[in-house]
Formats: C-alpha cells, sequence, structure tokens
C-alpha cells in the first residue's frame, strides 16, 4: 500500500507517487542568509506535463543558484515567476541531480519508467520561432534554468523537469558524485567550446579563475582532456596541489596582488600606473607558470567586478575572456584598447544547450572528468550547506545532499588527468 508521505531515504515503490514529498523551500518572507531562508516542509508533489517526466532524486547537487534564491537577489524569484502566472508562493531550487525516473508524459520517448539519469538545468520551449528556426535554444526568450528561474528543483523527493533535461547516469558514480557536477561542467564546456573560432586546443594556454572551485576543477580537466595548459588562479597556496593533482600546468595565488576591482579612470596617470604595473607583474606570474611568453587564449571568467580588467588585460591577441557570473559584483570595467587594438573578444556564456551538456556527460562517462565531489550532506544538512557556500568556507571541488540515496561514505576521489 502507497503511503501519502515517505521519509526521507526510503524510496516508494517503482512508480508509485505520493501526494506529497518533503522539501527544502525558500519563501519571500524569510529571505536572506541560507541558514535562515533555507527550511524543510511538506508541499505536495508536482503533475508533469506531455513532455516532461517526473524523476525521485537520489542525490542533489549544490551551487551558488540557491544561494542567491535564498537571499532574493539578483533577481527575486518567486515574484518573477508570480509575475509570469504561477501562483505558488514558495521556490524550490536545486539546478543539479541524480535519480530514477517514475512518471513520463505521454510524448517522451525517452526516458522511460526506471531509468537513471543526470539532469541539466537547461529547460526551453521546443515550439519557440527561434529554437524551430534552429537557433541555439539559449538565445530563446523561452529559456530558463531549472531550480532557479523554474521551480520544483532537486532539492525535493521528487523532481519535474523537461524530458530533454535527462542525461545517463554515469554507472562508475556514485549517486552523489553524479548529482555534482552537470551544472558546473557543462557551464565550462559551453565556455571552452561554444563561441567559434575561440575553442580550446591542444597546446594553447587557458587561464582559469577559481580553479579549485566547482566550475573551475571541471574547466581544469576539460582543458586538459583535450591537450590544452591550464593556468588555475586561486586564493591561497593550500589549493596549488588539488588544481595541479587535476591538470593544472600551475597556479597563481591572486592575493600576492592589490590590484582587483574596478579600473582607475585612464586620465588619472598617477592610480592608473599602480594599476597597470601589478596588472603586468600578474600576467607575468602566468607566462612563467607556462615556461614562454605565450598569454593565454583563453580566459574563464566569473569573479566579475573585481577581476574583468585583468582578465583582458593578460588574455593574448585575439583570444577571449569569457564570463557566466559575476560573484564579486558586476561592474567590469574595460580598457577597450585592448579590445580594438588587440582584438580580443568579451564574451558573455550562461550555462548551456542540450548537446553541450551530452558532451560534458559523455566525457564523465568515458572517465576523461571527475566530478571531484568534495563532501556530501544530508537532506537536513541543506541549508548549512549554502550557508558555507554563502561565506566561502565551502570545500574545492563540488558538493552533494543525499536525498533518496543511502550514505554511502564515498570520499573525494582526484583523478589522473587523461589527455
Amino acid at each position: 500500500m502507497s503511503k501519502d508521505l515517505y521519509p526521507i531515504g526510503e524510496v516508494p515503490p517503482l512508480g508509485v507517487v505520493p501526494p506529497t514529498m518533503y522539501a527544502c523551500t525558500v519563501r519571500a518572507e524569510r529571505y536572506g542568509e541560507p541558514k535562515d531562508s533555507l527550511q524543510i516542509e511538506v508541499v505536495p508533489v508536482p503533475s508533469i506535463g506531455d513532455d516532461e517526466v517526473l524523476v525521485y532524486v537520489m542525490a542533489a547537487g549544490i551551487n551558488y543558484n540557491n544561494v542567491w534564491a535564498s537571499l532574493g537577489v539578483p533577481v527575486d524569484v518567486i515574484r518573477a515567476r508570480q509575475n509570469d502566472g504561477e501562483n505558488l508562493d514558495f521556490h524550490i531550487g536545486g539546478s543539479d541531480a541524480s535519480g530514477i525516473v517514475y512518471q513520463v508524459g505521454k510524448n517522451v520517448q525517452w526516458p522511460r519508467v526506471g531509468d537513471e539519469v543526470v539532469l541539466h538545468c537547461g529547460s526551453w520551449d521546443d515550439n519557440c520561432p527561434k529554437v524551430k528556426a534552429g537557433i541555439d535554444p539559449m538565445y530563446s526568450p523561452t529559456y530558463r534554468i531549472w531550480g532557479y528561474e523554474r521551480n520544483w528543483g532537486s532539492f525535493a523527493q521528487f523532481t519535474r523537469v523537461q524530458a530533454k533535461q535527462c542525461l545517463p547516469r554515469p554507472q562508475h558514480l556514485s549517486w552523489e558524485a553524479a548529482a555534482s557536477y552537470m551544472l558546473v561542467g557543462a557551464t565550462a564546456y559551453r565556455m571552452l567550446f561554444g563561441f567559434p573560432p575561440n575553442v580550446v586546443q591542444e597546446g594553447q594556454p587557458v587561464l582559469v579563475w577559481g580553479g579549485a572551485g566547482g566550475l573551475g576543477s571541471l574547466a581544469i580537466q576539460i582543458c586538459r582532456a583535450v591537450g590544452a595548459i591550464p593556468v588555475a588562479v586561486v586564493s591561497d597556496q593550500s589549493k596549488y596541489e588539488y588544481c595541479i593533482e587535476l591538470g593544472a600546468k600551475g597556479c597563481v595565488n591572486r592575493n600576492d596582488y592589490s590590484h582587483w576591482g574596478m579600473l582607475p579612470h585612464w586620465t588619472d596617470k598617477e592610480k592608473f600606473d599602480v594599476w597597470l604595473k601589478e596588472a603586468r607583474r600578474f600576467g607575468s606570474a602566468i607566462r612563467n607558470v607556462l615556461g614562454s611568453s605565450e598569454a593565454p587564449a583563453i580566459v574563464v571568467e566569473h569573479p566579475g567586478e573585481n577581476t574583468i580588467p585583468s582578465s583582458i588585460f593578460v588574455c593574448a591577441t585575439g583570444g577571449m575572456v569569457v564570463t557566466c557570473a559575476g560573484t564579486t559584483g558586476y561592474n567590469g570595467t574595460v580598457d577597450v584598447r585592448y579590445l580594438w587594438m588587440r582584438q580580443k573578444r568579451f564574451q558573455g556564456s550562461h550555462f548551456a544547450n542540450y548537446e553541450q551538456a551530452k558532451s560534458l556527460n559523455d566525457m564523465v562517462i568515458a572517465g576523461r572528468v571527475d566530478p571531484c565531489l568534495s563532501r556530501t550532506f544530508q537532506f537536513s544538512e541543506l541549508p548549512q550547506a549554502h550557508q558555507l557556500m554563502y561565506e566561502n568556507a565551502h570545500p574545492h571541488g563540488n558538493m552533494a545532499v543525499l536525498v533518496g540515496a543511502p550514505d554511502r561514505g564515498m570520499g573525494r576521489r582526484i583523478p589522473v588527468p587523461k589527455p
């Protein structure tokens, strides 16, 4: 006999969907630090549409999306969806997951009930005129990030996703490891391959900001898998060994420099010359790691305000600075002389399309990229996990939370980089 509500960790019989579930929610009246904003409560299990699937969540990945959702900035995700017609007054975050398919819509060919899947967070309407015209769905006005812009994310026993968000689960990984890599990995993949002719190539230097973080650890491995030469920027020397084990040529400690932040105005010669001296010293450190006079052909950016001026400065002539976030702020100032005179490219990037997510997943299945799972939390510890990320006190690599999966006690595993 089915139950109305299953305890966390008790897996319902395959295909049995109760009316209610446990979920870790955000509500507008609690916006603030994750430790206060995130709370576990009982909510209805969502129903699915014709092109959707319902997945029983075995584990979920932790990423910065739900820190932003908890704070209510830069977007009030609840109000934004209510303005679009959604009548729910709570947000269930979580933009990474592994799980088992429990229901499928009538139009779904794959996956089927019982399939083990990992989920990517990109969703869009296939009937959008731009999508039907063959334009990258990333540029569709219907594109939304599940678990952030779309509700019913992975921090619950069941999640509702479009069928095209499902990919095969790598069978050599635990549930928690399989849940931890897709958002940051597919984001890094698009940054490195999504903007021709500036795509990562064998022998090219690539500068990776935050090399010990989730995005950085995946970007380093992707670079090494194709024979590129990644250099990691980190915040302290304790992270050097970790990045080098992943495949970085070497590391640069950003705390050895003092020129971070918005550019001084070019008419203030004294302050600008001080900035320029430090920026040149930073570029010299990168070349010392590379052991050559080459500059990075691609710079993988996400800090934003503090680092964009230096990223553009150290990027090679004809190279690309590609950014996917602004964790230090959004006013990224640019000295346009370097863009036009050196013909550099400053490119924005936002997650990935299906083909890019699949390509990243194929690299994981083949063992060329490791999820770099560093810590696994129990479901009740979700607020703590996000608070650590909010305070920048989280461990290297990626984190996950167990939902339906048992605790296997899986420790951190660093792969031997494969060319």
